[in-house]
């Protein structure tokens, strides 16, 4: 079997010993005579992995028990409304905007009540997060929310803001796992899956236990945070299968040493690719220095028409998803946890030899 060096952004890369199990115990699951996709979401055989995904994951993050890891459908875009709903009944929140994703949360928080932007850098094409003095969040603000990795634009933060006491929410789908996080300064962490953790159609949720207090009681129950934690996210049928194939992704991430395993693997990846950048005129990071993404990596040719042939010629070459976002251009290697150290060199020496023959 040829497998193709995946760089796409999201979906993303998944590590092959997760669909190799994932395939054999696709029809018959573990010799219940059935897929797991026929299965009860209330029967023992779902219940140990929902349950065993909730610990391990538990286990990955260094959450207490003061947390509910939650999960939840709708992917991340649907907690921009979701948590102003839950956690700002009154008063006012507190964004900083790092670009698409970030920009996105503030605007469906302020269809709902007060927000104060306290720092962006769209005037320089969101090409790096704040220092970690450049805001203060107010001392009455209900919470402070930033996203911690900016896939479009390829950024990421490399501190956790200081909120003075305020509780801090962060949107982690593209860097959760992918380096070890003191989960006891955040009081709301939620991410997507189809990043580092698993395919699409899932969204995790670590919240402090006591804010589910503040959940309104007008919301429809799906909506709630404290109703949904208290059915122990299957107040209705959860997405049965993604939870699954989170869950194999989880042991496979404790197998190789965590957050801090990924993490290492990952500096490694990151480094290779921005000394290729570096050390040419040819290409041109979008992100500056010290501001830039492990996770995503911006950059371009000279032209945009070299961009384009880069991306048609590597993905010949079985380098794909290199394609910059639309609403910016240019070129993207997303190299979360999944996608290996061989692919990313694979990757150096392609560019290598696209700037011997078009430079």
């Amino acid at each position: 079997m040829s497998r193709s060096h995946n760089f796409s952004a999201g979906p993303s890369a998944l590590p092959l010993p997760v669909l190799e199990r994932a395939a054999a115990e696709l029809v018959d699951f573990r010799g219940a005579g059935a897929s797991l996709l026929e299965m009860s979401h209330r029967g023992p055989i779902y219940d140990a992995i929902h349950h065993q995904c909730t610990e391990d994951l538990r286990t990955l993050l260094g959450a207490s028990d003061d947390y509910s890891i939650v999960f939840m459908g709708g992917g991340a875009r649907t907690q921009f409304a979701l948590v102003p709903l839950n956690l700002r009944p009154t008063g006012t929140a507190a964004y900083l905007n790092t670009g698409t994703w970030a920009n996105g949360a503030i605007k469906e928080a302020a269809k709902l009540g007060d927000v104060t932007e306290l720092w962006s850098s769209a005037d320089s094409g969101f090409d790096r997060v704040p220092a970690p003095d450049a805001f203060r969040v107010p001392a009455d603000s209900v919470y402070l929310h930033y996203t911690s990795n900016n896939t479009i634009y390829g950024t990421q933060y490399g501190y956790i803001p200081d909120t003075g006491g305020v509780d801090l929410v962060c949107d982690m789908s593209s860097d959760i796992l992918s380096r070890p996080v003191d989960i006891s300064r955040f009081g709301l962490i939620y991410a997507g899956a189809q990043k580092n953790l698993g395919p699409a159609g899932v969204t995790i949720l670590v919240i402090r236990k006591d804010l589910l207090a503040r959940s309104r009681a007008d919301l429809p129950d799906l909506w709630n945070y404290q109703k949904i934690a208290a059915k122990d996210s299957m107040l209705n049928t959860p997405p049965v299968y993604a939870i699954y194939m989170v869950g194999l992704v989880a042991q496979h991430l404790l197998a190789h040493g965590g957050a801090a395993g990924a993490a290492a693997v990952n500096t490694r990846k990151a480094a290779a690719l921005y000394a290729a950048i570096d050390g040419s005129d040819f290409w041109t990071g979008h992100a500056q220095p010290g501001s830039r993404s492990q996770m995503n990596v911006t950059f371009r040719c000279p032209s945009p028409e070299l961009d384009a042939r880069f991306v048609s010629e590597a993905t010949a070459a079985g380098l794909v998803g290199l394609k910059g976002h639309r609403s910016v251009g240019g070129l993207r290697a997303s190299i979360y946890n999944a996608v290996p150290e061989a692919s990313v060199q694979a990757l150096v020496a392609f560019m290598a030899e696209f700037e011997r023959t078009n430079g």
